[in-house]
């Protein structure tokens, strides 16, 4: 079935894929149906090898402007458990080809935490981050105290989560947020831009590096070290290392096929 508030499009650049949040009207606000539609595109397009990196973006005004309230004002504590929303996050969390974030405008609440689910992120000189769940009565629920706190050091996060205060993209790059500010017609184009370049390396070499990243977030300094060292030495199986070395010595680019 055709995805209502998603759009898909296929091969924006060689071996990318870009996913478009589209509930304009509603800046992108990420209601249970919109999650799930990028849940099951990410699945889809994590399969397909023909895509070797996604991109995700919303507009020029909002990449997303937070949850949707109107789904959950009037939910009691034992309704959000059962709905269970954020298992749809874990599952995107899972994702084994790197996402690229494209952002302008808002992205505020859920539409930071999903920012942050995502392995780089560029952003147009208009866009703003936050966390202003404060402002509303609850807290962040889907990684922004976790992640934030993560990416910008506790005193930065202690206030954007205790404030709302609103941070700007350059703010958020010198924070260690995001990876680049471009102009806001640049935003998507230098996005895809960057998603062609790891899409141009070898795709197992890309996913066992991306889950060696991750892994820094969520184990001791030896327990990553040990998972980096076993992913290197499984990359000598493949037929990627090999033609990639042989190219280095024969001073040509290398032809990576994923195997």
């Amino acid at each position: 079935m055709q995805p209502e508030y998603i759009i898909i499009h296929q091969q924006v650049a060689t071996h990318v894929a870009h996913i478009q949040l589209n509930r304009p009207k509603e800046l992108n606000a990420l209601n249970l149906q919109l999650m799930g539609e990028l849940r099951d595109a990410l699945k889809i397009l994590d399969a397909d090898e023909q895509v070797r990196a996604i991109v995700i973006s919303g507009n020029e005004k909002a990449f997303a402007a937070g949850a949707d309230i109107k789904q959950m004002a009037d939910k009691t504590a034992m309704d959000m458990f059962n709905i269970d929303q954020f298992s749809t996050w874990d599952t995107i969390k899972k994702t084994k080809k790197p996402i690229v974030a494209a952002v302008s405008g808002f992205a505020l609440g859920g539409g930071c935490e999903l920012v942050m689910l995502c392995d780089m992120i560029v952003a147009s000189e208009t866009a703003r981050f936050g966390q202003p769940e404060i402002k509303i009565g609850v807290m962040p629920g889907a990684g922004g105290t976790q992640r934030l706190t993560r990416a910008v050091g506790k005193a930065l996060a202690m206030e954007m989560v205790l404030t709302g205060r609103f941070i700007t993209a350059e703010e958020a790059r010198q924070a260690g947020l995001i990876n680049r500010v471009v102009p806001v017609e640049l935003y998507l184009q230098e996005a895809v831009r960057l998603a062609a370049e790891v899409a141009a390396m070898s795709p197992l070499a890309v996913k066992m590096a991306k889950e060696a990243v991750l892994k820094a977030f969520d184990s001791s300094l030896e327990e990553g070290l040990h998972f980096e060292r076993k992913n290197f030495y499984l990359l000598f199986a493949s037929e990627d290392q090999k033609e990639g070395m042989q190219a280095f010595m024969e001073k040509r680019p290398p032809v990576f096929k994923g195997k």
